[in-house]
């Protein structure tokens, strides 16, 4: 019985470590590499803002190979990204409420499907397989988007707003691929 304990309590002091102290040193570790990045968008009461860590493309086969086509990606690397509205919005004619959301993306040869997720996850992915954090039952809203060739390789993911005469574009871009996702604020 005393074996049993002494086992439990060493297993719980090296889960202890592994959270409070091998974690919070991977995480600074890891954002040398793929820098946080914020990016806000305010005009008259809208404020759109997203947070992402930005990776970059090193020489790499981007998508079909380090993002793999037709599979959840956290859009970003490190933390999953979030994105966050003051006002209600209309994303590809669907309704999202006003709030905070984790984004996902599912890339494609074409097309992207662009997910917003209620749920705040603490990493992109699962320590154990680095499978995506996200659970679909908390998915507030999921669009396909059309994608367009970049001119120029990105060499870093970066997300960023642009005003159109219909709303606002959320525009994810990195090495040949952009992703735009049409906004309307309702």
């Amino acid at each position: 019985m005393k074996i049993l304990i002494w086992l439990l309590a060493i297993i719980c002091i090296l889960t202890l470590l592994l959270y409070f102290v091998v974690g919070p040193i991977m995480k600074n570790v890891t954002k040398k590499h793929s820098p946080e990045q914020t990016v806000e968008y305010r005009t008259n009461n809208l404020t759109l803002s997203t947070t992402y860590s930005s990776p970059s493309k090193k020489g790499r086969i981007i998508f079909g190979k380090l993002v793999p086509y037709n599979q959840v990606w956290r859009t970003g690397a490190n933390e999953a990204t979030t994105f966050s509205t003051n006002k209600n919005l209309l994303i590809d004619g669907e309704l999202l409420p006003a709030g905070v959301y984790t984004l996902w993306t599912i890339p494609g040869e074409k097309t992207w499907k662009v997910i917003f997720n209620k749920k705040q996850y603490e990493w992109g992915v699962t320590i154990v397989g680095q499978k995506p954090s996200r659970k679909p039952e908390h998915d507030a809203l999921i669009t396909e988007v059309t994608t367009v060739q970049n001119f120029a390789p990105a060499e870093n993911f970066t997300i960023k707003f642009v005003e159109t005469q219909l709303g606002v574009t959320m525009i994810f871009s990195w090495d040949k691929v952009a992703v735009p996702v049409s906004i309307t604020v309702i």
